[in-house]
């Protein structure tokens, strides 16, 4: 499940500008192709930082990802493009990748639980006596 979509994409940027970017072959139309590979980018990103924390992928996924997601999208489509991206795109994926960073770090929540991490001090536990033991010190004696 992607944290985003082609609709998402769409609401940040006019569909002439989304043609542009993707249309490699020429044919006038967005390739559906590109945006995917690019919002698959961006979600990968998104989950090498909030796997430090989060069990991911996120499912819901939360409103502030699904931004990150399109920012991140979007500037992945630019730079496949242009040399020179525009500056509102740069500074939203800096943004981003400020947040995710931090997230990471701990220093920021997304206001979910993370997942359960076991402790230094944690210990496996068993249901076997001293009698119920087939290794014995006396029968290892030597090895």
């Amino acid at each position: 499940m992607a944290y985003c979509t082609l609709d998402d994409i769409k609401k940040l940027l006019p569909e002439d500008s989304l043609i542009q970017l993707t249309d490699d072959e020429g044919t006038g139309a967005i390739d559906e192709d590109i945006i995917n590979e690019v919002i698959a980018q961006a979600d990968s990103e998104i989950d090498g930082y909030c796997g430090v924390r989060y069990s991911v992928p996120f499912s819901p996924v939360p409103a502030v990802i699904k931004k990150f997601s399109v920012d991140i999208a979007v500037y992945n489509l630019y730079s496949r493009r242009q040399e020179e991206i525009p500056e509102t795109r740069s500074e939203r994926y800096k943004n981003a990748i400020k947040f995710l960073e931090m997230l990471a770090k701990d220093t920021i929540s997304l206001g979910i639980e993370p997942e359960p991490t076991a402790t230094s001090n944690s210990y496996a536990e068993t249901n076997k006596t001293t009698n119920d033991r087939i290794f014995t010190r006396d029968k290892l004696k030597g090895f």
